[in-house]
């Protein structure tokens, strides 16, 4: 098993397991609803091409919800598929065990296999849906649409085999995997029944789980594209899917890092996504043989787009060694933080939170993480994460750590200079002369480095705070620090830069000091890099 690492990028990870945000509703007059958190990527702006991560908090009538199985089949012609499918089939089988005692509809699809269950009640149920007529028609399968999505984030054209040597191709599928109950109630389809099915119940939300992301799950007559056209509201359960992708090919991560890519390409273009532990409770599934470290990102700032710039530098320079996880800015509180409870594994944290005052609940476990001894790397206003500014009232409930820019990061962030980007007061930045061995400089360019951040006033450092990069405003002294290491009161690692601003990720220099001080404080070695600064495959 693999190790985990935690962005942090607004408040605190939670250190229990997470109750269930989809439980039914007690006391008088509940609605039964199902409340799920559905993670969309919406455009900042038109043609930015720049992608920011939504939460959106729905309530769904069980009644008017399907649950789809996408082929879940017994036996894949990829064995490592095979082996994937009977990992997660009975976290999948609890999942729709719990949303169909809440009222939902669950329509099982082992596309080809529909011989097997002739004559069965779920067969007779999809069945006698009388046939209605769709938005768009409907296809035995619709591939790639290129106006709307453009290409796959993955090379998945030799049919996505991860074994070596591949798989021998085929159709040997029988029947759906058997720890996946069918039960009387159910349907079984996989065809345009299913659709049929949902019309004739008055259907209008959708969660499709189950194989392959790229391929089935978005293509199937039952499945994500077909289903938005026909205008319903469709949900992807995220960490209950896989990916047919070949490691060995474009773009060269993990397995699972390519379902990731895929899931994002998902959420940006067809619909959001949900995850199983949001009706289970507990943490979100993940499958044995991932091994990369689980790296959360807790987003909350509003002045520096980090919810849009830090998911795509997430793509760009980590899914080769880390499982990105978000925990984003509660759609009901902005003080408050939906999907903490599902980080409470990490092995490190990286923070970029702005004047935030989280519930108790949430700082004190926050501070119990860090005097656990976790790691942390931080950007830019972690250094007044959680200090209201003056005359703000603290929220009843709420708490606030003012002391932890001191404390943990080792700063003194007292305010920063003015930056006239044409203008004397322009921000350059180099590396400490007798830190240039330092892991996290490896890459960093010699001599100094304009950059688009406005400087903070962080001096003087802690004691054991050691500065990595130094800047100036202008010609203004003193010099700031700009990237530091420390090791906070827990005996955790600390990285720690102020730089972060958007135009601050179009610098290679700027994501390369990321991305080596993300890896540093989880305890890996900095990524290499081929000459030219593109990396190895």
């Amino acid at each position: 098993m693999g190790f985990k690492l935690t962005i942090l990028l607004g408040c605190a990870v939670l250190l229990e397991a997470r109750p269930a945000l989809g439980a039914p509703a007690e006391g008088p007059g509940s609605s039964g609803k199902l409340v799920l958190d559905a993670r969309s990527r919406v455009e900042t702006a038109k043609g930015s091409g720049l992608d920011r991560l939504v939460l959106k908090r729905l309530e769904l009538e069980p009644a008017r919800t399907a649950a789809v199985v996408c082929d879940m089949w017994d036996q894949h012609w990829c064995q490592g598929a095979t082996r994937r499918v009977a990992d997660m089939a009975p976290r999948m089988n609890e999942l729709l065990k719990a949303l169909r005692s809440r009222g939902v509809l669950v329509i099982h699809c082992p596309s080809g296999t529909l011989g097997r269950y002739e004559g069965s009640p779920g067969r007779k149920l999809a069945q006698s849906a009388p046939k209605v007529e769709p938005k768009t028609p409907l296809q035995g399968w619709c591939g790639i649409e290129k106006a709307r999505e453009g290409d796959l984030p993955i090379d998945d054209s030799d049919g996505g085999c991860d074994c070596e040597p591949q798989c021998k191709q085929g159709s040997p599928w029988r029947g759906q995997i058997a720890a996946i109950e069918i039960h009387d109630a159910d349907a079984i389809t996989d065809s345009a029944e299913a659709y049929y099915l949902m019309r004739q119940r008055g259907i209008e939300n959708v969660l499709v789980m189950g194989v392959h992301t790229n391929m089935c799950v978005l293509g199937r007559p039952f499945s994500i594209r077909q289903l938005v056209h026909q205008g319903l509201n469709v949900l992807l359960v995220r960490d209950m899917t896989d990916t047919m992708y070949n490691a060995r090919r474009r773009p060269f991560v993990p397995h699972h890092g390519g379902t990731d890519l895929v899931v994002g390409h998902i959420e940006r273009h067809w619909c959001p996504t949900v995850t199983s532990d949001q009706v289970l409770g507990g943490r979100p599934f993940r499958f044995r043989d991932d091994g990369r470290k689980v790296l959360g990102a807790v987003i909350s700032e509003p002045e520096y787009d980090t919810d849009a710039t830090l998911p795509a530098f997430a793509s760009r320079r980590l899914a080769k060694a880390f499982d990105v996880r978000y925990a984003l800015r509660d759609p009901l509180d902005a003080n408050a933080f939906a999907g903490l409870e599902a980080l409470d594994e990490a092995d490190a944290l990286l923070l970029s939170a702005w004047r935030r005052t989280p519930p108790a609940a949430q700082m004190e476990l926050l501070r119990k993480l860090v005097a656990s001894g976790k790691p942390i790397a931080a950007i830019r206003t972690a250094s007044h994460a959680f200090q209201r500014r003056s005359g703000w009232e603290l929220p009843a409930g709420h708490a606030e750590w003012p002391d932890f820019d001191r404390e943990v990061l080792g700063g003194h962030y007292t305010g920063h200079h003015g930056n006239v980007p044409d203008g004397a007061e322009r921000s350059y930045v180099w590396a400490v002369p007798e830190r240039r061995s330092h892991p996290i400089l490896a890459g960093f360019p010699e001599g100094e480095v304009l950059v688009a951040s406005w400087l903070y006033k962080s001096q003087p450092l802690g004691e054991r705070a050691q500065a990595l990069l130094l800047g100036r405003a202008g010609d203004r002294k003193p010099h700031e620090p700009v990237a530091w290491t420390h090791t906070h009161p827990g005996r955790g690692r600390v990285f720690y830069t102020s730089l972060g601003s958007p135009d601050d990720f179009k610098l290679p220099a700027f994501e390369r000091l990321l991305e080596n001080g993300i890896h540093w404080a989880a305890g890996l070695a900095a990524p290499e890099e081929a000459a030219g600064g593109t990396k190895r495959p």
